[in-house]
């Protein structure tokens, strides 16, 4: 299946000032769509670290998503790091630069053409109603650090990203994880290939452990779910999604 790395770039979230929720919905979203996110990065905004991890995603992965750093201020460095990983230099396209005049209404000042500074045959990609395009530098993809930009963003290259996607089945338990640890392993000793997981929910009162079954064999994932349904008590069942 296709691969990911995820690169979250800023000070702010290192600091714990700003909450990253970026790389979770990029999780589930590419989940969805069969590509397997191996690897998420926070770090600091330095030129050469960003560069760094920003090559040795590249090389890794088959796509690398990478959040913040885009704007006008002394810390957005992502488009000038990107193109230090693969060796360009950063010019000013004209394309983004009439964008951000239509937008302003009038001359974009330098801070402002900032953002019209990106690597060397960059590809930019319109799509949907964003009034900027994205940004993708071979297999990176370049995107800001506004939640809700990003969504946007992704949102309108997304079907870009193709692979199986992976199919789950949850089973609300009503039993300690202790208690059902054993019928788990006889579980995956059955299905070896099962995505299994076992997560105790502390302060629940209709169920103790929620299981999460995923597969991208519809057929394995319902025979595991069988299987599991008939190992477990009656009455330990919650429910089943």
């Amino acid at each position: 299946m296709p691969s990911a790395g995820i690169l979250i770039i800023g000070n702010e979230i290192l600091s714990g000032k700003v909450t990253d929720t970026n790389s979770p919905y990029l999780c589930r979203e590419l989940r969805t769509l069969g590509v397997d996110v191996e690897r998420i990065l926070t770090i600091a905004d330095e030129v050469d670290l960003i560069a760094q991890e920003v090559r040795t995603m590249s090389d890794a992965y088959d796509f690398v998503f990478t959040s913040g750093g885009i704007g006008p201020t002394h810390d957005d460095m992502t488009m000038e790091s990107v193109a230090q990983a693969f060796g360009r230099k950063v010019t000013r396209s004209e394309t983004i630069a009439n964008r951000l005049e239509r937008a302003s209404g009038g001359a974009p000042n330098e801070s402002a053409l900032k953002m019209a500074m990106i690597p060397d045959d960059a590809q930019l990609v319109d799509a949907g109603d964003l009034w900027f395009p994205v940004v993708i530098v071979e297999n990176v993809h370049v995107f800001p650090g506004i939640p809700e930009l990003l969504r946007k963003k992704f949102e309108s290259i997304r079907d870009r990203f193709h692979g199986v996607p992976v199919l789950l089945k949850s089973v609300f338990v009503r039993r300690r994880e202790s208690e059902i640890a054993h019928l788990l392993n006889d579980l995956l000793h059955a299905f070896p290939e099962l995505m299994l997981g076992s997560y105790p929910k502390i302060g629940e009162e209709a169920f103790h452990v929620l299981l999460t079954l995923e597969s991208r064999d519809a057929g394995y994932l319902q025979d595991s779910l069988d299987a599991l349904l008939a190992k477990l008590p009656e009455d330990a069942i919650h429910k089943v999604e």
